[in-house]
């Protein structure tokens, strides 16, 4: 058997357990041909709080953790004292992180000659960047041997872009925890019943970032004309809580916000929903490049409906309907059509939770990753 193969993986997001699981699977999935450190923050500065490292029960990969500085701003952050913590002989430096903010730069540059690069991205839309940003941007694909994207629609932007297309590239997505986001119709009940409503309520439901281009007003005004007998169930946090808090007055009792919620507990309340929402609004900056709660939904059996913004149609496949971003018109026909026919609930959540097995599930994420990389490896070592 050949020498096992040394794997460096660094990312601020890897203060989340969650997150670090791409490492955990990648060790197990690689247990006997990869060794696999990971890299990351003993805190971070996340959008709603400050996070403070989080543990892995029976981590199997090696963990090291990093000082952070200036975490308050996303393009700018830089890990202190990198180049001592990134000390090693490494077949692979795995950088998730964008490839045009300081961090990725500073990865790069730390990087030994001798190990493969491969930076990771969302980014979807073509976008002209300012100096600094650019120029961390073309350090960090100059050094890149390939690179990840986290979506088709995140590949077929960027492999026309400077730097990209003559690297080999892998559409690689995020994956889920399938024992944590499972079916779970005990926990269902129990958040329906703290919301003060029937065991057997049909709840629309939310999940996410309060904030505009996730077409939360258009959800509010496609239930607004729904004729179902529903409720409405937001869980995340941000700057649009105010207005939907509003809307929790206008519709009392059948409307319930629930912020502050620690991700462990985000099964629970999907697992109240009939159907998951994800009415994602495309800006002239942004486009949805993933969205994290879809696979959330699938890995919990709760069907979706969602809006064909950016990267929602390749990972919503067959397990949900799409509908028109911007009309609530359409969302609410969804909504009526999906609370109104049980057997399509059924449909839709089986076939969720089947895609989400075959294709979110950190296994076969962390087994992607691992192929990857170890053909980038053995091109190196042929050229």
């Amino acid at each position: 058997m050949s020498a096992e193969r040394r794997l460096l993986t660094i990312g601020h997001s890897y203060v989340v357990a969650q997150n670090r699981r791409l490492a955990h699977e990648m060790a197990l999935q690689g247990r006997g041909r990869w060794r696999v450190t990971a890299l990351a923050p003993a805190a971070f500065r996340g959008d709603l709080r400050q996070i403070r490292i989080e543990a892995i029960d029976g981590e199997a990969s090696a963990l090291r953790q990093i000082a952070v500085r200036l975490d308050r701003s996303p393009h700018l952050m830089w890990y202190a004292g990198l180049r001592a913590a990134m000390e090693g002989q490494w077949d692979v430096v795995h950088c998730w992180e964008e490839p045009y903010v300081l961090a990725a730069a500073q990865i790069a540059g730390c990087a030994p000659k001798s190990a493969s690069f491969v930076p990771a991205t969302f980014q979807n839309i073509d976008k002209a960047l300012p100096w600094p940003l650019s120029a961390f941007e073309e350090r960090v694909m100059r050094r890149a041997d390939g690179w990840i994207a986290f979506g088709e629609t995140i590949r077929d932007t960027l492999q026309n872009r400077a730097g990209y297309g003559s690297k080999p590239s892998h559409v690689i997505t995020p994956g889920v925890d399938l024992d944590a986001f499972a079916p779970n119709a005990d926990a269902g009940a129990a958040a329906r019943q703290r919301c003060g409503w029937a065991a057997t309520a049909l709840v629309v439901g939310f999940v996410g970032r309060f904030v505009p281009e996730k077409g939360l007003s258009i959800l509010c005004d496609a239930l607004r004309a729904s004729r179902a007998d529903w409720k409405a169930l937001f869980v995340g946090g941000g700057p649009l809580e105010p207005d939907l808090r509003r809307f929790e007055t206008e519709h009392r009792g059948r409307v319930h916000v629930v912020t502050g919620v620690a991700h462990a507990d985000v099964p629970r309340w999907m697992n109240a929903m009939a159907v998951l929402c994800a009415p994602s609004v495309t800006t002239p900056a942004w486009r949805e490049q993933f969205g994290r709660m879809l696979i959330e939904g699938m890995g919990c059996g709760v069907p979706l409906i969602a809006s064909n913004s950016g990267e929602i149609p390749h990972v919503v496949g067959d397990a949900g309907i799409l509908v028109p971003e911007g009309t609530a018109g359409d969302l609410a026909a969804a909504i009526d059509r999906v609370l109104e026919n049980p057997g399509l609930r059924r449909t839709l959540g089986a076939r969720g939770r089947e895609r989400a097995h075959a294709q979110f599930s950190w296994p076969v994420v962390a087994r992607q990753h691992l192929d990857f990389f170890e053909a980038l490896v053995e091109e190196r070592a042929a050229a």
